[in-house]
Order: structure tokens, then C-alpha cells, then sequence
């Protein structure tokens, strides 16, 4: 089985060659070097909708992003900025004055004028563009069967589906713009859910089990992602049942058993990715020819320790807040409420050369596959030096960020240097199933099954808790040796059990909610989860006031309930979608 691979010739076919430049992003026509009937046809077809899969990314060549201007992490499909800077789990990073457009949305006080939001907007209307056109060409197309229009259809309405949920979850309404669409310029005044709905719905029902190539969405993520529609809508009794059967009967594309891996880090490891706990992911390709790295993962190749063998940049910098999330109690199970009073021991301040002795305390495991911390392996690349690795610890903290950085063994087949910053073949896990989990055990406590959800989240921790011996000694025997290396003595004090039985719904929800930001840190999602919850303005308000005492990036600071649950409509785009005078795109509440 091989996979599908996303190449910079077919995303300017689908994107580029096809498309004219007109004056709105969103009113692209068919016009360009290539005539339609050219592609209107089984191969022309297949191209394009390898072009619409291409668009996941949101990366063009040269460091930029889809759509036309922009840099290329400021639509990452990570979400590392939207999703986890914005939600706490980690700062921008750096220094104060590099990349200053993240620094107003880290702080919720950015405006429609922010070019980030534009880039993002414009980057995930491209991949709609060509899921559109792929689904008009389809359409044309004289030598395909019934079955493989189907197919190709189903695909495409997958990846649409997945592009306007993440509209959704970003900017809530946004002009639906569909393969029938005529006059772009139309208002954004409906509720797309009932449309994302439809699409997953069609796919889950048309797209086979299995895929011949590794990448392709099947019927079980459809399904998944159709669940977690009905989630984030709270229609908790539609999404149950899918994601339970999901999980007692679910594959991945190339027919794996959803599973969690044995090993926390095989999520996040080039040589085990598209495993069994990877629902759907963006396949990232290292040294693909192309001399660029737009297509490994080019929207995070700023994040990687400052002053490092990685050359570059010193961004997505943990917070010492979810450090803190990782502490353990005598009994193995997280401070849910009071995680800060019991703050992990940090080298903030002390130079690299000055001795530090690391946290004795008990600590999540997972911890250490997530941050980066002083005098702690880092993956295999040696023991994490501290200040050294560290632009400017008073702005952001001294931790680095490691689920997305490759490992010094593994460099020369999964690390691209085609530019000035390192790309990388990990793969971008948009759903993973330990995130399903998670989705399934919030489901049955909303619907007051205690002992199901309990069941399900203690899953999630029993991949660790169950298995004491594989975290109690240093995490690394199985990589390249380090000096002094002692694979019989613990990294550190790692604590983890299962939760007792769930007492209430209340405190139910409030574990679940809390592992879900253990378990699925700096991946994108904590920001969506808590909006979605209606705490952001809580947890948020409460995470400024207290980092903003140990870092200096956070001064001014304020969520604003109401009102930044979502970003605003991008001015540029309201702009350019004015008839005779008159606005058709309305801005969001408080913009």
C-alpha cells in the first residue's frame, strides 16, 4: 500500500495553472493556460483532486501560504498559533519584535486588520476552490464510471467538509461558496453546520473502508469527523453511537485496527507514522525533490529550539502553565483544580553554564514527550541545555516545544534542509484516536454515562498507567546512546494511575476536559476545545494573570466573553466582497 503523496506540480494544476487572479480571493474562475476540457476526464480528475488533498497543508512553495501572500505558518495545519499559542498551551516565542502579527492574537486583542487571519482565510478557501473544481470536473468527465465519480465526490465533499469545519471552528459564519456557486460575493449570514453535516454524511456513506493509498479518507474518518460535527454542535446523542461503533469497528485507510500505539511518541515519530492511531493525517514528505520543504511541513519549520543543531527559530515555546498541568499527585491523578499551586521546578533565569538539578516532584510522563526541558533528553539529541537553546527566556519561558521535531537518527530520511529552516516527514495528525477517545467519553458524561466515560478516558491513561515499567526508566533506551546515559534510572519521577470511579457529572467533564489538554498539548486543539466549552474566558483570564508574572509577552492581555471565542472576519476579504458599495460579509460580534 503506498502514500498518497501531495506534489507541488499537482497543487499548481489544481490551484494555480487553473485559476486566474481576480481581484476577490474567492471569485476564481476557470480561466488560464489550460483549457477545462483538458481535465475533464479520468486522469485530468484525479489530479485535481490530488490538488484538493494538497491544499490540507496550506503551503505554497517558497515559505509562503496558500491563496496568495502570507508566510507559510501563518496557515499551518497544526493550528500551532489559532489553536494551541492562543489556547495557553504554549507562547509565540522568540522575541518580542519577530513575527508581532502573533503577538495581538496571542493576547486576544488582535483586530479584522491582522494579516494572519487573512492568510489562514485565503489558504482554506483554496482547498475548497479545488475541491470544487474537482467535483465539477468529475462531473464532466466522459470516460469515468458511475463508481469512480462516486469516489472521486466523496473525497471531495470529505475534504470540504474538513476545510469549512475549520472556517467553522475559526470565524463561525462564513460564506459557503460550493461547486454550484456562481456570484461569490455572498453574505455570510447562515449557519453552515447543517452543509459540513451533509458532506460528512455523503462521504461516510459512499467512501470504502479501506483505501489503496495511504492518506485517502475513508468511511471511518468520515464518520469520525461527522461526530465530532454533531460534538462541537453539543448533539452529544447524534455523535455517541458514531464514535462507538467507530471505535468497536473502525480502520484506518489502509486497514489497521484503531488502536492507541503502544508508545506515546510513535504519534509523533517519522519511521511509525500512519499507524494505527492515526485517523486522518496530512502526509509530510522530507526530500521530495522538489528542493523545498513545502511539502514537510513547512508551516512549522519556525518552531525548534533557538541556537540549536536545528538552525532555527526559537518559536512555540511551552508555557510554564501547561507544564504545571502535568504534575501528579501521591496518588497518581492530576491536580484538575489547582495545578499551578504545585508549579514544576523550572531553570528560568539560570544560564546554561550554572548547575541545575531537574524537578523531583511526580510528574505525568507525557510531559516529557511534549516539552523540552533542561537537563532532560532531548529525543536523542542530547540532554536539553537550558538558556543556550533559549532566544529570550524573560519574553517566553525557557521550555521548547518536541512533538513535531525529528530525531538526530532518523535526520537524514526525515529532515529537510531545503531552506533556512528545517522541514520534517512527521506527519500532521489531524485526528488521532486517543483524541476519539476523549470525544466519546465527553459524549456519554454530557449524557450522564459516568461509568462509560470513565471507561473511555481511562483508556487514554491506561496506555501509560498500565504499563509502569515502560515510563519508570529514561525514555530513550531504544535511540542513539547519550553520555552518562543510565537506562535503569527514571528521566524523573513519573506517577500516573487511572481515575477512581467518576462521583458526578460535573467533575466528570471537568477530568475529561482536563486530559484532553494533557494528552492533545501544543496539537492545535485548546483553544477550540475550551470556546466550545464556554470557559475560555475562565481558563484564559486566568492563564494571563498567571504567566503573564513570569514571562514578559502577555502584558494587556484580555479575553473578551462573547466576542473571542471566534476571530474576526478578515477586513480584506469584507473589502473585497463589496456590490455597488454595500458589504456582503458581516464581522463577527465586538470586532
Amino acid at each position: 500500500m503506498k502514500p498518497i503523496r501531495y506534489s507541488t506540480l499537482i497543487a499548481l494544476i489544481a490551484g494555480g495553472i487553473l485559476v486566474s487572479c481576480g481581484k476577490n480571493f474567492l471569485d476564481r474562475p476557470l480561466y488560464g493556460a489550460l483549457p477545462e476540457e483538458s481535465v475533464a476526464n479520468k486522469a485530468g480528475v484525479n489530479f485535481l483532486l490530488i490538488g484538493a488533498y494538497g491544499a490540507l497543508d496550506g503551503q505554497a512553495p517558497g515559505q509562503q501560504a496558500l491563496g496568495g501572500g502570507g508566510s507559510g505558518w501563518e496557515a499551518s495545519p497544526t493550528n500551532w498559533i489559532y489553536g494551541s499559542v492562543v489556547g495557553g498551551d504554549a507562547h509565540k516565542g522568540s522575541s518580542g519584535n519577530d513575527q508581532e502579527g502573533i503577538n495581538t492574537i496571542m493576547t486576544s486583542t488582535a483586530n479584522a486588520a491582522n494579516s494572519f487571519f487573512n492568510t489562514k482565510w485565503k489558504a482554506v478557501y483554496e482547498g475548497i476552490s479545488r475541491c470544487n473544481i474537482t467535483i465539477r470536473k468529475m462531473q464532466a468527465a466522459q470516460d469515468m464510471s458511475a463508481a469512480e465519480k462516486t469516489e472521486v465526490e466523496a473525497e471531495a465533499r470529505f475534504l470540504r467538509g474538513h476545510y469549512y469545519f475549520e472556517l467553522k471552528k475559526f470565524f463561525d459564519k462564513v460564506p459557503l461558496i460550493t461547486d454550484t456557486t456562481t456570484e461569490v460575493r455572498i453574505a455570510n449570514d447562515k449557519d453552515i453546520w447543517p452543509f459540513i453535516e451533509a458532506e460528512f454524511k455523503f462521504a461516510m456513506d459512499k467512501l470504502p473502508a479501506t483505501q489503496s493509498d495511504v492518506g485517502r479518507a475513508n468511511k471511518w474518518a468520515a464518520q469520525i469527523y461527522l461526530a465530532k460535527t454533531y460534538l462541537y454542535q453539543k448533539k452529544y446523542a447524534e455523535a455517541l453511537p458514531l464514535f462507538n461503533t467507530a471505535i468497536a469497528s473502525g480502520v484506518t485507510s489502509n486497514g489497521m485496527k484503531y488502536a492507541l500505539m503502544p508508545d506515546f511518541k510513535d504519534n509523533f515519530y517519522a519511521p511509525t507514522k500512519n499507524n494505527s492511531e492515526s485517523v486522518f493525517a496530512i502526509q509530510m514528505t522530507a526530500n521530495d525533490g522538489t528542493n523545498a520543504i513545502t511539502n514537510a511541513n513547512a508551516g512549522d519549520m519556525l518552531n525548534f529550539p533557538y541556537n540549536s543543531p536545528f538552525g532555527c527559530c526559537g518559536f512555540f515555546q511551552p508555557s510554564q502553565d501547561l507544564v504545571n498541568s502535568y504534575r501528579t499527585d501521591l496518588n497518581g491523578l492530576p491536580y484538575l483544580d489547582t495545578y499551578n499551586q504545585h508549579p514544576v521546578k523550572s531553570d528560568a533565569g539560570i544560564s546554561s553554564k550554572d548547575p541545575f538539578t531537574p524537578d523531583a516532584g511526580p510528574l505525568d510522563p507525557r510531559l516529557d514527550w511534549t516539552v523540552g526541558r533542561r537537563g532532560l533528553p532531548y529525543h536523542d539529541w542530547g540532554y536539553h541545555p537550558g538558556a543556550n537553546w533559549v532566544r529570550d527566556a524573560k519574553y517566553a519561558g525557557p521550555y521548547a516545544g518536541k512533538k513535531m521535531v525529528y530525531w538526530q537518527q532518523d535526520q537524514d530520511k526525515y529532515k529537510d534542509a531545503h531552506s533556512w529552516a528545517p522541514g520534517s516527514a512527521i506527519n500532521v495528525v489531524l485526528i488521532r484516536y486517543s483524541d476519539v477517545l476523549l470525544m466519546a467519553a465527553e459524549c456519554a458524561a454530557q449524557q450522564n454515562d459516568l461509568g462509560k466515560a470513565l471507561t473511555l478516558v481511562n483508556e487514554v491513561r491506561g496506555r501509560i498507567a498500565d504499563n509502569p515499567s515502560k515510563w519508570l526508566h529514561r525514555y530513550l533506551v531504544d535511540t542513539l546512546p547519550l553520555r552518562g546515559f543510565d537506562p535503569a534510572k527514571p528521566a524523573a519521577n513519573y506517577s500516573i494511575k487511572r481515575y477512581p470511579a467518576f462521583s458526578d457529572k460535573t467533575y466528570a467533564l471537568k477530568a475529561i476536559y482536563f486530559e484532553r489538554k494533557l494528552e492533545l498539548a501544543t496539537e492545535g486543539h485548546r483553544f477550540f476545545d475550551i470556546s466550545r466549552w464556554g470557559i475560555a474566558d475562565q481558563v484564559l483570564n486566568a492563564y494571563y494573570q498567571y504567566e503573564s508574572a513570569i514571562t514578559g509577552d502577555l502584558g494587556g492581555a484580555h479575553f473578551t466573553k462573547n466576542k473571542n471565542e471566534y476571530f474576526p472576519i478578515p477586513q480584506r476579504q469584507i473589502d473585497l466582497t463589496m456590490i455597488d458599495g454595500k458589504r456582503t460579509l458581516i464581522q463577527n460580534k465586538g470586532y
